[in-house]
Parts: C-alpha cells; sequence; structure tokens
C-alpha cells in the first residue's frame, strides 16, 4: 500500500512468501528509511544482523536488568520478511530502525499484568478467542477462505506466480481494514489499550521517518490499517497522550541463538508456525517445491535405512498433485505432500513420518550469533571455553564419551557438571559402557532457554568457575540435610572447585554432630565414591576418609534404634537406606568403617528390630562370611517358627531372601539350608508357613521363580541317584551303539 512518501507492506510473521515478496518490492521502491515492527531500543542490535557470523534462526532477548527471568523474545528466521527486510536495507546502506514499543515498556506493562506474558509481543502465547486467532494470523484466515490449507501455497498462487506484490499488499491492507472493523467489538479492554499504544508508537516512529524523506514500513498484516497516512493525521495530537507516563523498568538487550523448534506453535509461541523445516525450504526453493521436499524426505529416510526409492518420490509427486486438485487447490501444501509421504512411504509403519517430523519438518536448526554482540561476561565466558574445547552447541541430540585420563576429557567433564551446577543443563550424564571409573558418557542438546539461564546465572559471577564457585557455596549454605551436603560434595569435586569442596565438607561435618540416623546414611555413598574414586578422576581433595569413618560411626550408633519396633512402610523406607550405606562401606572397604557397620548390623539381629531389617541383617552377616551354616539355620528356624505371625515372617523372608531373590538365586548354600529346613517341618508346621514362605516369593520374576524350581528339583535329585543299578543301565549300550552305527562285539547283539 502507497502513499507519496509512504509504503506499508502488510505482512505474515514467518511467511517465507511474504519475505520474498518484500525483498522484491523493496528492491524495485528504495525508501530512503525503512522501519520495521519491533523494540525501538534494539536498534543498536540491527547491525550485527548482517554480520557473516550471524547465522539465523536468532532471536532479540530484552530482560530486566537483576531479574533475566523476566525476559522477552523477538524470533527472527532467514524466511522472516522482517529479517530478509533488514539485511536488504543494511547491505544497501539504507537508514533501517525498529518502530514498536520499546522493550522497556513492554516488560514493565507486563510486570503490572496490563499485557500478557509471552516470547513475542504480538501475540498470547495460546488463543482463548476467535478475536486473538484473528489478530495473530489473520492472513492465514484469508488462505483458509480462499480454499488453501497452507498459506505459503495460497501466497504462491496470489503474488508469486502474478508478480503483483504491491497491489497485493494494497489489497490485503484493505481486507485487515474490514476485518479490523468487525472485531472491534470483540476485543477486550486491555488488549484495546495495549494495541493502541502499540500503534501510537509505530504512528510516532513513522511521523519522525517522513521528515528525512520516503519511508517503507514492514508490519503484521493487522496493524497496516492503523498506520495509513489519513491515520496518521488524525491521530497525530492523541498518539502523544497514549505514550505519556507509560511503564518503564531498566533493560538490557542481546542477540541470542534460536531453533526452528521455538518457531513452532507447538512449541507455545503465539506467532508460531506449524512447520519451519517447510517455511525454509519454500523460502530458498524457487522452483520444483514438491519435487525437492520429497527427494529431501526419500534422502532423509534412506540414510536413517528405510526404504525411500526414486520411483517412490515420483509416485509421490503425481499424488501430492492429485491430491491438490480433487481439493480445488492451485498447488500442492504440506498437507498434500505429508498425506503423499504417508501413503507411499510409510505403509503401515508410523517411524518414517515421525522422522520426518522431527528432522524435515521442524528441522531443529540452530542458529549463531557473532561474538561482538553485547553479552553478560558469563556468556562470553562460556563461548571462550567452548572454543576452547572444540565444543559447539547445537539444537539436534548428540552422544559423546570422555575419557577422563585425558586433559580435554577431564575439562569438558568439568564444564558440563559447572554447567548443571548452574542449572544449565546443556548436557545429560549417560550411560557409559565398558569398565573403569575413567569414561563418562554424555547426550548434548542446547534449547534457546540455556541462554536466559546463562544470563539468571551470571548473577553467581563473570566467568563459569567463579559462577559455580558462589552457586555451590550458596546451595552448601541453604542445604537442608547432610544427604545433600554429601551430594553437593561431590558434585564439587565432579566440577573441578577445591573451594566450594572444602567448604561444603566443613559444612558437613559441623552438621553431622546432630544429624539423626536417616540423614547419616544417606550421606555415606557419595563420601565413599570420592573417597575411592577420585585419585582415578584426577581430582585433587582432601583425604575423606576420616569424615566416612566418622559418620559410618555415628549412623551404626544411632541404626539399633532407630530400626526398633518400626510399622511396614517406615521399614521398608529404612530397609532402601541400609542397602545403599552398606553398599557404599563395601566399596571403601576400609577396615576401621567396616568394623563399625558390622557391629551395627549384629545389633539389628535382635529382638524388638523390625523383621525386615532382621532377616535383612542376618543376610548380610552370613554374606560377610561372620554366620556359619548352622547359625544361619537356627535364625530362620527361629524366624519361621509356628506361630509366628504370618506379616513378621513374610517381611523377614522378604529382608533375607531379598527384592531380587538374589541371595538364594546366587548362593546355593543358602537355597539348600531354606531346603532343609522346610522338608524337616511336620505337616502342620509345613502349613503355616506355607503363605508367608509364597508371600516372599511372589516378588520374583518368573523365570526366577523358574530357576529356584529347577536348583530344588536338582538338590532332590542328588539324594536320588546315591545308587546305581548298573544291570538296568547297560540295557540300553547296545541299542545307542546300533544307532550311531557301531559295529556290536560278537555274542553281544542280546
Amino acid at each position: 500500500m502507497a502513499q507519496p512518501d509512504l509504503t506499508i507492506y502488510p505482512i505474515r510473521h514467518h511467511g517465507p512468501g511474504s519475505a520474498r515478496s518484500v525483498g522484491r518490492a523493496l528492491e524495485a521502491n528504495p525508501p530512503a528509511t525503512l522501519l520495521i515492527e519491533g523494540p525501538v531500543d534494539a536498534d543498536n542490535l540491527l547491525p550485527f544482523l548482517n554480520d557473516p557470523a550471524m547465522t539465523p534462526p536468532v532471536a532479540v532477548m530484552a530482560h530486566v536488568q537483576g531479574q533475566p527471568e523476566r525476559s522477552v523474545f523477538y524470533p527472527l528466521a532467514e524466511f522472516s520478511p522482517e529479517f530478509v527486510a533488514i539485511r536488504w536495507a543494511l547491505a544497501r546502506g539504507v537508514p533501517v530502525a525498529f518502530m514498536d514499543l520499546p522493550a522497556s515498556v513492554t516488560l514493565a506493562l507486563g510486570e503490572e499484568g496490563e499485557t500478557p506474558a509471552g516470547t513475542d509481543p504480538d501475540a498470547d502465547p495460546a488463543p482463548t478467542s476467535p478475536a486473538d486467532t484473528v489478530r495473530q494470523d489473520p492472513l492465514a484466515l484469508l488462505a483458509q477462505a480462499a480454499g488453501y490449507s497452507d498459506f505459503e501455497r495460497w501466497w504462491d498462487a496470489l503474488v508469486e506466480s502474478r508478480g503483483e506484490g504491491e497491489a497485493v499488499f494494497a489489497a490485503i491492507a484493505e481486507v485487515m481494514a474490514a476485518v479490523r472493523e468487525a472485531e472491534d467489538g470483540h476485543t477486550s479492554g486491555r488488549d484495546l489499550i495495549r494495541e493502541a499504544q502499540r500503534e501510537a508508537q509505530m504512528r510516532q516512529t513513522i511521523r519522525a521517518a517522513l521528515k528525512k524523506g520516503s519511508v517503507a514500513v514492514v508490519c503484521g498484516a493487522w496493524h497496516a490499517p492503523a498506520l495509513t497516512p489519513e491515520v496518521l493525521a488524525r491521530e497525530a495530537k492523541a498518539d502523544p497522550a497514549r505514550l505519556k507516563g507509560l511503564p518503564k523498568v531498566k533493560v538490557a538487550l542481546t542477540l541470542t541463538p534460536w531453533t526452528h523448534g521455538r518457531l513452532t506453535q507447538a512449541s507455545g509461541y503465539g506467532a508460531g508456525v506449524t512447520s519451519p523445516g517447510w517455511y525454509a525450504h519454500l523460502f530458498g526453493t524457487p522452483a520444483q517445491v514438491s519435487e525437492r521436499w520429497l527427494t529431501r524426505s526419500a534422502r532423509l529416510l534412506r540414510g536413517h535405512g528405510l526404504d525411500a526409492s526414486s520411483a517412490q518420490v515420483i509416485d509421490a509427486v503425481r499424488l501430492a498433485d492429485a491430491l491438490a486438485t480433487l481439493r480445488g487447490r492451485h498447488l500442492a501444501g504440506l498437507d498434500e505432500l505429508t498425506d503423499a509421504t504417508r501413503a507411499v512411504f510409510a505403509w503401515d509403519s508410523d517411524t518414517p513420518l515421525r522422522l520426518l517430523s522431527e528432522e524435515l519438518f521442524v528441522g531443529e536448526a540452530l542458529g549463531t550469533v557473532p561474538s561482538g554482540v553485547p553479552a553478560v561476561p558469563l556468556e562470553q565466558d562460556l563461548a571462550g571455553t567452548l572454543a576452547r574445547l572444540r565444543l559447539k552447541r547445537e539444537a539436534t541430540t548428540r552422544d559423546l564419551t570422555l575419557d577422563l585420563r585425558e586433559d580435554a576429557g577431564l575439562n569438558r567433564s568439568q564444564l558440563f557438571h559447572r554447567l548443571n551446577l548452574l542449572g544449565v543443563p546443556w548436557a545429560r550424564e549417560a550411560h557409559s559402557s565398558g569398565t573403569g571409573t575413567f569414561k563418562e558418557a554424555w547426550t548434548l542438546r542446547w534449547d534457546p532457554e540455556f541462554s536466559v539461564r546463562i544470563v539468571e546465572a551470571s548473577r553467581h559471577g563473570n566467568t563459569l568457575v567463579r559462577a559455580a564457585q558462589t552457586a555451590a557455596v550458596s546451595q552448601a549454605r541453604r542445604a537442608p540435610d547432610l544427604g545433600a551436603l554429601s551430594a553437593l560434595l561431590e558434585v564439587t569435586r565432579l566440577c573441578g572447585l577445591p573451594g566450594a569442596a572444602a567448604f561444603t565438607l566443613a559444612r558437613l561435618d559441623a552438621r553431622a554432630a546432630d544429624a539423626d540416623t536417616a540423614a547419616l546414611l544417606l550421606s555415606l555413598p557419595p563420601l565413599a565414591r570420592l573417597a575411592r574414586y577420585g585419585d582415578v578422576r584426577a581430582r585433587e581433595g582432601d583425604d575423606l576418609r576420616p569424615v566416612f569413618r566418622t559418620l559410618v560411626a555415628r549412623a551404626a550408633a544411632g541404626l539399633p534404634n532407630a530400626a526398633h519396633g518400626l510399622g511396614g512402610e517406615a521399614a521398608q523406607t529404612l530397609h532402601g537406606q541400609i542397602a545403599q550405606a552398606d553398599a557404599a562401606v563395601r566399596l571403601l572397604d576400609d577396615p576401621e568403617a567396616s568394623a563399625e557397620w558390622v557391629t551395627a548390623l549384629h545389633a539389628l539381629d535382635a529382638e524388638g528390630t523390625a523383621p525386615l531389617l532382621r532377616g535383612d541383617a542376618v543376610n548380610r552377616l552370613r554374606d560377610r562370611c561372620l554366620l556359619d551354616a548352622g547359625q544361619v539355620q537356627s535364625r530362620l528356624a527361629a524366624a519361621l517358627a509356628p506361630g509366628a505371625p504370618p506379616l513378621d515372617v513374610a517381611a523377614w523372608l522378604s529382608g533375607f531372601i531379598g527384592e531380587d531373590g538374589g541371595t538364594l538365586r546366587h548362593d546355593p548354600a543358602v537355597l539348600a539350608l531354606l531346603d532343609a529346613w522346610v522338608t524337616e517341618l511336620d505337616p502342620d508346621a509345613f502349613g503355616e508357613v506355607l503363605p508367608p514362605l509364597r508371600r516372599a516369593l511372589s516378588r520374583l520374576e518368573p523365570h526366577a521363580r523358574k530357576r529356584l524350581g529347577e536348583e530344588l528339583r536338582g538338590l532332590e535329585r542328588a539324594e536320588q541317584v546315591t545308587q546305581v543299578n548298573g544291570d538296568l543301565g547297560a540295557r540300553v549300550v547296545p541299542v545307542v551303539l546300533r544307532l550311531l552305527g557301531a559295529t556290536l562285539p560278537h555274542g553281544d547283539a542280546q
């Protein structure tokens, strides 16, 4: 829509057809100044968008200084009309600026509840009414009204194939004027105020730019009718009053990498699109759109080992065109191509479509920003660390295995642990195959919100080491119990933070004096791992064995009382804690600590201890060879004696046998003891013992119960074959020899 000095290009946010049309229109009619819908206080970031080191998608990020969690984002993709227009202006030296409300005002209004919080100032994350839907994507509704499920293919048919870009922009502005007039009565008062403020800011910016010459405006289609010369003149006196006295907050602005996934509607982004990967394909593919799309689909499927031939591509193209014709559409859109892909490539499996959806329809591209972009010092330190360690932030999932014996592997491990400590879980620990403690496996995937978390973490310090050190000390001060302190101590060692480790260890030692038994038990496993493997991981630190011994001694002293007279649920909880503590004592294998622990286990094998814990203690003492077969059998007899409460019997057996029956499955001597005791019971006693015994064994997996049955039958056979009938066995020898084709000695044919 053009006037002598003002040209308005109403576009669809992130529309590749709109982007191409805007680029051609600007080339045909260059303005003196170009204005873009976006926060006016982000103008200093515009030059970076034409930097060769900048790769879209990116987003302008604004956050309240000191409160990075209060932030707003303005995403830009390579197929966004705003991005194309900005790059066009920067490449030709045309002055370009944003014209929307400052981010400082947007964030302040959000705090007061006058505007919804979201990643885009144009739209709520989730429409709640038809009016919301119209404002967010009015051009998509026009495409649907014209019979197109895909706005971009409608734009191709209406604009690109005709070459009438500016005329269509004028027509769209006229249609939007009619739509706005019809929707005015359906918009809430808050939204009306917000829209009036935004459009007043846009008009004020346009008026200032018109003083310097011709102006071109690239804005969302919804706003075009409010920016015409007629409205500029009519609202000239009212606009300053609308903007007077608006609240502001101090903000910091930067560019941050973004992903295609964060441009989708499914991510909660109000102005998002269904398939960013498809839009990127449309923008970069001026001809043979369907053919090239389906060829890419086939190539991707073949890369995953699935069948996708050239003949299938041809069939899919023909089917997509036929579907478009049947549906009355000029061109095949994403719906037709998806249906054709499902029919030709997918057959009866969802795997092809799932792969295409993840890697092609969305296409998890992650943008990059130049090094000179204003950023918090912590982000700059992270960027330098990644460059030094040869790591890249990627939106796709990547597996990485580190060798901690090498400096590069150890430094990467410390980086990942430090980021996790700071609440940036870019790398998540995975299972490492093989043996040895010098290997770590990680799964890496960078999400855009991690950039916000980096800003949030900058309150702890300007470098990764300093920030992680401060964060660890802060967590140590706020740790609720010994278990949390012990786990944090392990984290500080993994992060390579000796100062924080020393502080945490001191806090742990100080709080151990008044800690309860459960907290003492939970603190043992991390300490044991650190004391045992710290030297293997090449991490220096104080000797943790004295602290471990102290905690074991205190836990052992309080354990008998803690286990006395417990109910079923409480006993189960303590049983799990004892199992972890026992594994920790075994792992470290410290004689002094082991002696204290064994004393506690003997104390648990006493009257008054919860049956589950008493049976568990007998099992652990037997496993350490501190109880012989006779002692174990006498305890079995006492626990399973007739007249004992069935539930107590079942609990004792549960502790003795173990959750998975490992004691019986891996120790034939114990199975023989239990079998011998059961077989010696008289019929009445056997009837009383059978129900709790069955309950104790019922938790075993079917294959484990089957194996135990086979073992028990083997025990019976061992007694039955003590005498062998040689004459009876010799009768089968001639038959076997004849089957094998051997010649029988003369006289042995009978």
